[in-house]
């Protein structure tokens, strides 16, 4: 009560010197008299803690049911799941992007970028640089005497603008050093040819079809 008394007189320090007047219940003066006229039938009572909880988590359900007071939620949309397609050849493809451009067909020359990963993730080698971000796109007949069948089944197809991963088995891969695509360097080709008997990873972007 003292500092309830205390908070008063910071509050209303008109308060503070007037108590003094009030004796037996009832103030002495004018003005006094007419504050006590109008706010005698007026009694303050202190909340139980528990009340004031319970109060406080009331209005906290009314805010979360009651959708007028709530706040809005966005729409949230659901990720597309990316489709897998698995040709006879044991070749699976991915449509990562969809090309708006001409299509490749069997026979076409075409230019492309791509990255060679092995199964588990490893980098082999790849036509875009990892650090600069500068591409040297290669330029492939879409014939499978010159470049691994896995790959030009990948291509076949194909919208200018696409990209597309693909797990290519060995079968369909580098069944001799000869095929394309495989680098000019000695240590990536090395690289590359190390891994040929095992699936191989290419994630591949038309460029052009020539």
């Amino acid at each position: 009560m003292g500092t309830l008394a205390i908070q008063a007189s910071l509050l209303f320090p008109c308060a503070s010197k007037s108590s003094s007047s009030i004796e037996g219940g009832r103030p002495n003066g004018g003005v006094s008299q007419n504050l006590y006229a109008k706010f005698s039938s007026l009694t303050v009572k202190r909340l139980p803690r528990r009340t004031l909880l319970q109060f406080i988590g009331f209005s906290s359900m009314v805010l979360h049911v009651n959708p007028d007071f709530a706040a809005p939620m966005p729409d949230m949309k659901e990720p597309e799941a990316i489709r897998t397609l698995k040709l006879a050849s044991g070749v699976r493809i991915q449509e990562i992007i969809e090309g708006e451009g001409p299509e490749a067909s069997e026979g076409d020359i075409v230019q492309l970028n791509y990255v060679c990963r092995r199964s588990n993730g490893y980098f082999v080698h790849s036509t875009v640089d990892q650090f600069s971000g500068e591409s040297a796109p290669v330029i492939l007949p879409l014939d499978e005497n010159k470049i691994i069948k896995g790959l030009k089944d990948v291509l076949v197809g194909m919208k200018v603008g696409g990209k597309r991963r693909a797990l290519i088995p060995p079968s369909v891969g580098y069944i001799n050093e000869n095929l394309k695509p495989i680098p000019d360097e000695f240590g990536p080709r090395r690289s590359l040819l190390t891994h040929a008997n095992e699936p191989l990873i290419f994630e591949v972007q038309l460029l052009k079809v020539l």
